[in-house]
């Protein structure tokens, strides 16, 4: 019999600014793994909840930044992403004309916007998923 314990979660990437000076929304982790580190904003998608409608949701919660809609990037899934167990990311992406304000909440110690030149790391394969959505535009 099949057994699997998979959790899913859903990131939100949000680029401003016009291309040759973009600056991306990242958090600072207020929680293990990657505790201290900068981050993309996400978690985990509840049981009663549609996916985008979690990365919303995580962005709000983490950033104060409110976005109507964003679209879908692609789904992260190798095993061994996430040391706390078996996780399946949906990133999403919202380009917005500038930065708004934005306060670190909930999961998030910091919420800044940072120039996308400047980012050197992030949690998980987030590093991916920037260059991804980096080549999409």
């Amino acid at each position: 019999m099949l057994k699997q314990n998979i959790k899913v979660a859903a990131d939100a990437i949000v680029l401003a600014g016009p291309a040759n000076e973009r600056e991306i929304l990242v958090i600072k982790r207020r929680f293990p793994p990657y505790e201290g580190m900068w981050a993309i904003p996400g978690g985990f998608v509840e049981d009663d909840e549609d996916l985008e409608d979690a990365a919303i949701r995580e962005l709000k919660e983490e950033t104060g930044l409110r976005v109507a809609a964003m679209e879908q990037l692609y789904t992260f899934g190798k095993p061994g992403r996430d040391t706390r167990g078996r996780t399946i990311t949906v990133v999403y992406y919202a380009l917005i004309d500038e930065p708004q304000p934005v306060k670190g909440a909930d999961d998030a110690a910091e919420a800044v916007w940072v120039p996308i030149k400047d980012i050197t790391a992030l949690a998980f394969d987030q590093m991916e998923m920037l260059q991804m959505v980096l080549k999409r535009l």
